[in-house]
């Protein structure tokens, strides 16, 4: 036994010398894999409409208000809704209360990530994706959102 364990030692004080295993995937093919997994990981906890059909299902990370217990979510929409459907189902999932109906309350609403700019509610998600919208936040500075 105890010559197994100076064995070991030995082998893992070589590897230490010569600088250690190599960590592979550093190139862009492991890149490409390392997305791959990040979508199957997204689409495996993503919250949604059941419903829909794959063909029509856009997924995101959902940003959450401070005030929310959870930091973000993984969810999915069609892409043939509004803006403003996706926020209802936003809200409806991540139970934030949506008083976008109420003129003097705090309205939820979804911002270009890169830009900061408030899509219109009445908007398609197809047509914002065609327009290089392709993040889904809920606030710029995530304080001034309900």
């Amino acid at each position: 036994m105890t010559k197994t364990a100076e064995h070991v030692k030995q082998i893992t004080e070589a590897k230490k010398e010569r600088g250690g295993i190599k960590k592979g995937g550093q190139g862009a093919k492991s890149k490409k894999t390392a997305a791959k997994v990040a979508l199957m990981k997204m689409k495996l906890h993503a919250l949604g409409d059941k419903g829909l059909p794959q063909s029509e299902r856009i997924y995101f990370e959902v940003l959450f208000p401070l005030e929310h217990p959870k930091k973000s979510q993984p969810m999915f929409f069609s892409k043939m809704w509004t803006i403003g459907r996706i926020v209802d189902k936003v809200a409806e999932l991540a139970d934030l209360p949506n008083n976008n109906n109420l003129a003097s309350a705090k309205k939820l609403r979804v911002f270009d990530a890169e830009s900061g700019h408030i899509l219109p509610l009445e908007d398609k998600l197809e047509t914002c994706l065609h327009g290089e919208c392709t993040a889904l936040m809920n606030g710029g500075d995530r304080k001034s959102v309900v």
